[in-house]
This record gives C-alpha cells, structure tokens and sequence, in this order.
C-alpha cells in the first residue's frame, strides 16, 4: 500500500509538472535570448571601440562618471573594462601612453593589476607589487571612492590587519558612505573565508542595510553574506532564519527597480540562488523573472566553468518545481460545465 501511495505521489507530480511547466515560462526570455554579463547601453559602446584597439569612448565614459561623482556607476564600469583588458590590453596600453596621468586610465590599470594578481600563482608577491599603481589612482581624484575599493580588495590579498583595513575603510566611506563596491569588499573581508566569522559577516551586513538609504543595493548586503553562509555548509536553524530574512530584504530591494534593469542584475541572480537553495521557488520565479536576460557570472562562477548553463538549468529546475506543486486542475475545472439541469 505505502509502496502504491508513493507510485501515486510520483504520477501526479509528474503531470502537473508536465501541464504546468510550458505555461510558467511566461515573462521569461528563451535561453538563447539570455546573455551573461551583458553591458548596459553606456559601456557597450566602449567595449566595442576597445575591441578596435580605441580607447577615447572608455575615457570619455569614466571622465563622465567621475565629473558627476556617479561613484557606483564608475566602479561597474571600471571592473567591465579591466576584465576586457585582461585578454586585450593594447587599448589601454595606448591611452596610458597617451595620458600617463589621467585618472581614470590610472584606475582601470590599478584594477587590472589587481585582476591579475589575484589569479596568480605567486598572489601575495604579485598584490605587493601593485600597491604603487593603487596610490597613483587614489591621488588621480581625491573625492573618487573606486581607488579605495580597489585597496580594500589589495588589503584582503595582502594579508592586512584589521587595524589597516579599518583605515582604508574609513578613506573609503568618508569619499562615498554608501557605496555597495566597498561594502562588498568588506564584507569579503569579514567573512569566515578570510579574516572574520559568519556571525561577523552577517552583523556588518546587517547593520550596513539599516544604515543605508533607501533603494541602495547596500540594503542587499545581507543576501551576500547569506550566500557565503550557504557555500560553507548546512545552516543551523538560527542561522537559516537570518538567511531567509536576507531573502526577504533583498526581495524589498529588488522590488524597487524595474524588471529587466541590468543595474540590480547581479544582485537579484544572487538572490535566486539563495532562494533556490531555501527552497523558495516561486519567489526564485519572480526573481528569474525580474533578471530578463541579464544573468551575471556572480555567483554562478562559484560552481561551474558554465555560469550561463548553470543559471540557465537552474531557472529551467525552479518552472519544474513550481509546476510539480501546482494542482493539476483548477476549482473551475473541478466543478466541470454546469449546464440547465446541473
């Protein structure tokens, strides 16, 4: 009997998972629509120029961003050029020569340098070595919080104490007290990876949400400290309550920018991994949903080789799952035609 129940479960699971699924994939790209780490309508240009070896669009577009003080801005597109300068550099090469001085090119270099760095074999030796181009950035603008994100991430590499890093932190956050870069490399530093513990990665990352302003991805900062909970192992139940309650904060924070706005990208492929792993599927959906077709290699890098087939399968697992809880007819289906004589 237990055994027949069970056979039971499992065909009605599949049949709702099979009338249900085609029809979840409303407000859903196809997989080929998708793109991974696509660049918004401003740095797209850039990349293409820089692909052509002309840097003038990229230097354009970060003396733009620093004239304005667009802080969060500049960094994206700092990180987005220097990433495309590590297999492609001439463009960069040929803007440093032509403007040894310029900040903006000081910075894409000091982020390049670090780029590189970090994945090499000799780290530690090769971050030492690049503590010079990260205090030519920094004197490039005084009022610029980039350089001192870009120092807070050397700091990490280089083995810095907390008394060091607390004061590259303090320079950071007197430029920009909000910005999401800095906080995130904090928080980096904080976690139980590196130099601090869950418990102290949760408390910054908590604290900073509450301090920060309304709409600030700062506010998300929660779901990143969950997530390197959840990478570590099974969560007691008092720390899978503190991982839910980071879901449900950047839930809020999601919810206030539009559906498809590669700005919150990273942040809401994040937290459809988090709620995939709670278990959360339909609100991992609405996430997928709301991400359009801006996946982001964060935090799908974490696991794979394919951070564009490892989201793409994990969009694909969640319709499976939301459909297979689904009834497999509705109340109007139940009653069936009700005709003159029902």
């Amino acid at each position: 009997m237990v055994r027949t129940m069970s056979l039971l479960r499992a065909l009605i699971s599949t049949a709702r998972m099979v009338r249900h699924t085609p029809q979840l994939a409303a407000g859903l790209p196809p997989d080929d629509a998708v793109l991974l780490d696509a660049p918004d309508e401003r740095l797209a240009p850039a990349l293409v120029a820089a692909a052509l070896g002309e840097y003038e669009p990229a230097a354009k577009l970060l003396a733009t961003t620093r004239e304005a003080a667009e802080w969060e801005n500049r960094d994206r597109y700092v990180v987005r050029l220097a990433a495309f300068a590590y297999g492609r550099d001439g463009w960069l090469t040929a803007w440093l020569r032509a403007a040894p001085r310029d900040p903006d090119a000081l910075l894409v270099r000091a982020e390049l340098a670090i780029r590189r760095a970090w994945e090499s074999p000799a780290r530690a030796e090769r971050l030492r070595e690049t503590g010079p181009m990260i205090d030519a950035a920094a004197d490039g603008d005084p009022r610029d919080p980039v350089p001192w994100r870009v120092a807070l991430d050397h700091a990490r590499g280089t083995h810095a104490t907390h008394t060091a890093f607390e004061s590259l932190w303090e320079q950071a956050v007197r430029r920009a007290s909000h910005h999401y870069g800095c906080h995130v490399a904090a928080l980096q530093y904080l976690s139980a990876e590196w130099y601090g513990s869950h418990r102290e990665c949760f408390d910054f990352a908590e604290q900073a949400a509450h301090d920060a302003l309304p709409g600030s991805l700062v506010r998300a900062l929660p779901v990143r400290a969950a997530f390197t909970l959840l990478l570590s192992g099974e969560p007691t139940s008092v720390q899978a309550d503190r991982i839910d309650a980071a879901a449900d904060l950047a839930i809020a924070v999601s919810a206030q920018y539009e559906a498809g706005d590669p700005w919150p990208a990273e942040v809401r492929n994040l937290l459809a991994y988090v709620l995939v792993e709670r278990g959360r599927w339909e609100e991992a959906l609405e996430q997928f949903r709301l991400i359009g077709s801006y996946a982001t290699s964060f935090p799908w890098t974490s696991f794979t080789d394919d951070p564009l087939g490892h989201f793409l399968e994990s969009r694909h697992a969640v319709r499976i799952q939301v459909a297979s809880a689904m009834p497999l007819r509705s109340r109007t289906e139940r009653r069936g035609p009700r005709g003159h004589y029902a």
